[in-house]
């Protein structure tokens, strides 16, 4: 296995090489470009000062990459040639991207054949972007996010877990089978529990109009809400009021057509 080492480094750049008084890391800060293809090269090194990681078309039998902690400039985050990303897809294996102020994760779905995906200490904070590369990453055993903001996502580890039929191994951790099928038929229960709920909801099927779905679970219809505001029906009587003054009662006549009342009422 050939490495990509600093030694490599400066034996490939006979040009960098004509200043004899200057250091190897002086030599290493004015290198911009680095061609290495058919070098058989498996495993290329981390720590330098990469933003861009490209011209790696050439490494088909590229199985390690080793890029994290790269000086990056202030507001940079490491950023990946598609090109390159193409042509690794079906030799990477390994993949570790510590500490480069990475925020997402979606253009690296291509790298279908990874097992082991390292990426501690960057910016992910979205569940979905994870769920959408595990979908595609159908090999990968082993995964690190520790130190990302998505790890303080309630039931993050839960969730993942349910996402990747083949981790083994999620930060650090070993993922148990009897723990995943429990989650899964967890899961599975929920969402048969909402299905059911939904198919309870007659009203809606037949009167949608009169639901508000601002909160399913507290459905109720609409003319129970504003109940209070519907106008009062109109008296079918019209009533007349006699006060005798010697007994203080008073009549009450009312009428409908031809039909007559008599009401008696003692007025105090």
């Amino acid at each position: 296995m050939v490495r990509l080492t600093v030694d490599l480094i400066v034996k490939s750049n006979n040009v960098l090489r004509n200043r004899k008084d200057e250091s190897l890391t002086q030599l290493l800060k004015r290198i911009t470009h680095l061609n290495f293809s058919n070098k058989n090269i498996e495993d290329i090194v981390r720590g330098n000062y990469l933003t861009v990681v490209e011209g790696l078309e050439g490494l088909e039998e590229l199985r390690e990459l080793h890029i994290e902690n790269q000086r990056l400039p202030p507001g940079e985050k490491l950023l990946f040639d598609p090109r390159t990303l193409h042509f690794l897809g079906n030799s990477l294996s390994v993949l570790n991207i510590s500490n480069n102020k990475i925020d997402e994760l979606k253009d690296l779905a291509v790298l279908e054949n990874l097992t082991q995906f390292v990426a501690v200490d960057n910016k992910l904070e979205e569940i979905k972007d994870l769920e959408y590369v595990l979908n595609k990453w159908t090999k990968l055993w082993r995964m690190d996010l520790s130190g990302n903001p998505v790890c303080q996502k309630p039931k993050y580890r839960d969730k993942v877990i349910i996402i990747s039929k083949t981790l083994e191994i999620l930060d650090g951790k070993e993922i148990k089978e009897v723990a995943r099928q429990f989650l899964v038929n967890w899961k599975a229960s929920k969402s048969g529990k909402k299905k059911k709920f939904e198919e309870n909801i007659t009203g809606y099927t037949a009167l949608p109009q009169l639901y508000e779905f601002d909160h399913a679970p507290a459905l109720r219809p609409v003319y129970n809400q504003n109940f209070k505001y519907l106008p009062k029906e109109k008296p079918k009587y019209i009533l007349t009021a006699h006060i005798q003054n010697s007994n203080k009662q008073g009549h009450l006549r009312g009428s409908e057509g031809k039909k007559n009342i008599n009401i008696n009422e003692n007025i105090r």
